[in-house]
């Protein structure tokens, strides 16, 4: 399902779509919880959380996923990072700010926050937290990537 979600975001084919990748995590999460590390492997819950990170046609869906991958990051049996990158997915779809920056779209100036940042002097200690880089590093990589659009 990933290599199909990631094809359909760089130009290439997605016959699936989103709607259906939802659907079948959603039946994944019914069956076993979050697909953790434990269970799934790194690779695994990678994709899981792509999927999910992905739903934005589904946000219950995803507000249920981020609790779910909550409790797998509190049991020590998912990626940190991706908790951070699903709860700023999850805030900016509803229109709140960000905890840790990394929801960001290219402007006429480079990249910019979807959303402000809910404690701008907190953002550096809790990208840390979250094993994410320095937030001016990942502007500079998205700089790269809006440059390149």
């Amino acid at each position: 399902m990933l290599g199909r979600d990631q094809s359909g975001r760089t130009g290439g084919p997605d016959a699936e779509g989103d709607a259906a990748r939802t659907e079948r995590l959603e039946e994944i999460l019914d069956e076993h919880g979050w697909p953790t590390v434990q269970l799934v492997g790194e690779d695994g819950e990678d994709a899981a959380w792509a999927i999910a990170q992905h739903s934005d046609q589904d946000p219950a869906f995803q507000r249920r996923a981020l609790e779910l991958l909550r409790t797998a990051v509190a049991a020590g049996q998912a990626s940190p990072g991706n908790l951070a990158y699903l709860e700023d997915r999850v805030a900016v779809g509803a229109g709140q700010p960000q905890t840790y920056g990394t929801q960001v779209g290219c402007g006429p100036d480079g990249p910019q926050p979807a959303t402000p940042l809910a404690d701008p002097a907190a953002v550096e200690g809790l990208r840390a937290a979250a094993r994410l880089e320095p937030l001016a590093d990942y502007l500079a990589e998205m700089a790269e990537i809006c440059a390149a659009d």
